[in-house]
């Protein structure tokens, strides 16, 4: 997993160009503007999800992974806390292909606070429990980048 914020763009250049990609996009479009849901960038290849929710307690949240995509969860208003840990750290439950969703069970072994410009990248093997509240629940917009894993 990376975390960083966008200020720091030139720190890594070392990425994979399709997240780069996403970064480039988040800067030539006003995603705050963007209405909830899902929107195309390049098919189902890379798209990015808008997102608005109040954030709550680690009890009412569950632990998920991903096997086809990468997750760049942006942040354009919080704060939210994403917990994470190795998926191999975890109980993993029954992957549902369709959704590209791995339930996880266990506990955190970290976490980064995310807000306004910040972003965590998640490999697949990469578990996240995200909407987790700072301080007290609030509303936040997030943009979460869906790349797709070239094999």
């Amino acid at each position: 997993m990376v975390f960083g914020n966008i200020r720091d763009l030139k720190d890594y250049g070392y990425l994979e160009e399709d997240v780069l990609k996403c970064f480039e996009y988040a800067k030539n479009h006003d995603l705050l503007a963007y209405e909830t849901g899902s929107h195309e960038i390049d098919g189902d290849n890379l798209f990015v999800n808008i997102v608005e929710y109040e954030t709550t307690t680690p009890e009412n949240r569950f632990w998920e992974a991903h096997r086809q995509y990468l997750d760049l969860h942006f942040m354009l208003r919080g704060p939210e806390q994403i917990d994470v840990n190795f998926i191999d750290n975890m109980e993993q439950k029954e992957f549902v292909e369709k959704d590209d969703f791995l339930p996880l069970e266990g506990e955190k072994n970290s976490h980064v606070i995310l807000t306004e410009g910040d972003f965590l990248l998640c490999y697949p093997k990469d578990a996240h429990r995200t909407a987790v509240q700072v301080e007290k629940p609030v509303k936040i917009k997030k943009a979460i980048f869906k790349i797709k894993i070239q094999k």
